[in-house]
């Protein structure tokens, strides 16, 4: 599974595990499973709005875009997220939501 960050303000931040083809997004599953390779399911089809694009399967790996919540005053790896690339199993380690106040962003 292959997963874009999209970083948008929220006020709640995200908790994402991986089981499988099974995405965990805070305590709500969604299956990818029935995916074959090709399909593409339109996020507007997924019944949550931390979908950002289409789920795709391509060469047998999930393509998966990602709504990532951010604080008002979220660091700069959760404004510019990297990509993630093949996500394991387990709880998806995701850029910090907040500065914690009065730490220096640059010492995170």
């Amino acid at each position: 599974m292959n997963i874009t960050l999209v970083p948008q303000r929220r006020d709640t931040p995200l908790v994402a595990v991986k089981s499988g083809d099974v995405l965990w997004l805070n305590g709500e599953a969604f299956d990818f499973g029935p995916l074959q390779d090709g399909d593409a399911l339109p996020a507007d089809a997924i019944a949550s709005d931390l979908f950002a694009g289409p789920v795709t399967r391509i060469t047998g790996i999930l393509q998966i875009s990602l709504v990532l919540p951010i604080g008002a005053h979220a660091p700069e790896e959760a404004r510019f997220p990297v990509p993630l690339v093949d996500v394991p199993d387990g709880e998806i380690a995701l850029p910090n939501f907040e500065v914690i106040a009065g730490i220096d962003e640059e010492a995170l």
